[in-house]
């Protein structure tokens, strides 16, 4: 299998690691909060601080924070001011240890024991039940430290309302305690991400461009082939292969590429994603196809 491996400023392995790829390209905690704001504008800096988080509360607000799609230096000065300013910092928990990017990124730029760290697990099931119960517990885990005035940074890979688990996370939470103030920071989407390591435009003009879950429907699969220019297909690799004959079908065989772990230290890139044919890829791998 012929692949493309790039680490983000040459660094690979754990937080230690990615913590040295930060500092060698001279980005530190240091610069970036001692940095200035855009501008000294009364409305601009008016409009920096808007979201930010406030003492004295009530009722603490939710955040959801994106991170970027997994180079630590592609999170927003917002992202890491309000995770810095947040006395709680919830994070995606992996059951079977290890840490998500989303936690890596974190650890990067606050101290682990100066913050209220919340791990919280989710369900990869589609038991109705189970999906209830655990869902259930991770909104009060959160609501445990909002009732008490503390602001939770929720980190989310990528933008937390582009299928981020922080939608759900938001939408239970504004059924079950409606009084919590919820707001979002913008992030870095691992579609962009992979527009830049693939080194080619996703819409220009008039072009279309569509972002698609990948599912073995094969007839919505080809309708969103043929209706845009460029489609991205997320959650590929469960069903890479059915993926690979439509486009041989189309006749657009040579037209897909696949990215996986886009701008992490273990990114790997394949152009011709006809390479991966009966392969295993890796669950966050997307593929983009260019027509």
């Amino acid at each position: 299998m012929n692949s493309e491996g790039r680490a983000a400023g040459g660094a690979a392995g754990e937080t230690g690691s990615m913590a040295g790829t930060v500092a060698g390209a001279g980005v530190s905690t240091t610069d970036i909060s001692t940095a200035n704001p855009p501008s000294s504008d009364a409305s601009a800096l008016s409009e920096l601080r808007a979201t930010e988080p406030s003492e004295g509360k009530t009722v603490g607000t939710l955040y959801g924070v994106g991170v970027g799609p997994g180079d630590p230096e592609l999170i927003t000065v917002k992202a890491y001011r309000m995770i810095r300013e947040c006395p709680v910092v919830a994070y995606p928990k992996k059951r079977k240890g290890g840490k998500s990017y989303a936690h890596e990124i974190v650890e990067l730029y606050v101290n682990p024991d100066e913050k209220e760290m919340l791990g919280l697990i989710f369900p990869m099931t589609k038991d109705p039940v189970v999906l209830e119960r655990e869902w259930g517990k991770t909104v009060e885990a959160c609501w445990e430290a909002l009732k008490q005035g503390k602001d939770v940074a929720f980190v989310t890979e990528g933008d937390p309302n582009l299928y981020s688990t922080f939608i759900h996370l938001a939408r239970l939470m504004r059924e079950l305690h409606p009084e919590v103030p919820i707001s979002s920071i913008p992030g870095i989407s691992s579609v962009l991400g992979a527009a830049a390591a693939l080194d080619i435009h996703l819409a220009d003009g008039d072009e279309q461009v569509g972002i698609i879950p990948a599912t073995a429907d094969k007839e919505a699969m080809r309708q969103a082939i043929e209706h845009h220019d460029t489609i991205v297909f997320i959650k590929v690799a469960k069903v890479l292969d059915p993926m690979l004959e439509l486009l041989d079908e189309m006749g657009l065989g040579g037209k897909a590429s696949v990215v996986t772990k886009v701008t992490s230290p273990y990114e790997l890139v394949w152009r011709d994603a006809r390479e991966l044919k009966g392969q295993e890829l890796e669950y966050l791998s997307l593929m983009v196809v260019s027509k």
